[in-house]
């Protein structure tokens, strides 16, 4: 199974060095020099990491074979992609790859049935699932602790405990504001 796992940022210097959006919550494992990862695209790869540093807070690589400041502008927004295995579990019981989640069942606490996880879209303050509905329109569900009290993998479901307004019908919404003003 793929996995992407960082984003080719600018140059960095003249010496080949780039900045790289990190995707993954292992960077140490994934990202460590004498990896091999794939690229998208691929014609850009397979890239092998030669040294890796942190400088002012953002991680800077180098990979075999890029010497110099316009080979490594080439590579810019280019993904990095590792290979592992499709049983692999993050070390943090509460922490899941993007693989695991798609297509989980999303069910409230009480049993009502809201959809199927169809997308995980991370954004820079929060992870959203995208839940596709039984009538094809879709829900944004943060994927917060206060939100998802569940990832059941076994029942392939999520749990959720939705605030007020998150899951409800626009209809349903409106309706009930018609009744509290009559």
């Amino acid at each position: 199974m793929q996995l992407v796992v960082a984003r080719v940022g600018r140059a960095h210097g003249i010496k080949g060095e780039v900045t790289v959006e990190v995707r993954t919550d292992e960077p140490e494992l994934r990202l460590g020099p004498g990896a091999v990862l794939l690229t998208d695209p691929a014609s850009a790869g397979p890239l092998t990491i030669e040294t890796g540093r942190v400088h002012s807070g953002r991680l800077l690589l180098r990979f075999e074979g890029v010497r110099d400041r316009n080979a490594a502008e080439a590579l810019r927004n280019t993904l990095l992609i590792a290979e592992i295995d499709p049983d692999e579990r993050p070390e943090d019981p509460d922490e899941y790859y993007d693989h695991q989640l798609m297509d989980l069942d999303v069910v409230t606490k009480d049993g009502v049935e809201v959809g199927r996880i169809t997308e995980i879209s991370h954004l820079p303050s929060q992870d959203l699932f995208v839940v596709e509905r039984a009538d094809g329109t879709e829900v944004l569900i943060p994927f917060v602790e206060e939100i998802v009290v569940e990832i059941d993998l076994e029942e392939q479901r999520a749990v959720i405990d939705p605030p007020p307004g998150l899951i409800d019908d626009r209809a349903e919404i409106v309706s009930s504001r018609d009744e509290d003003e009559a």
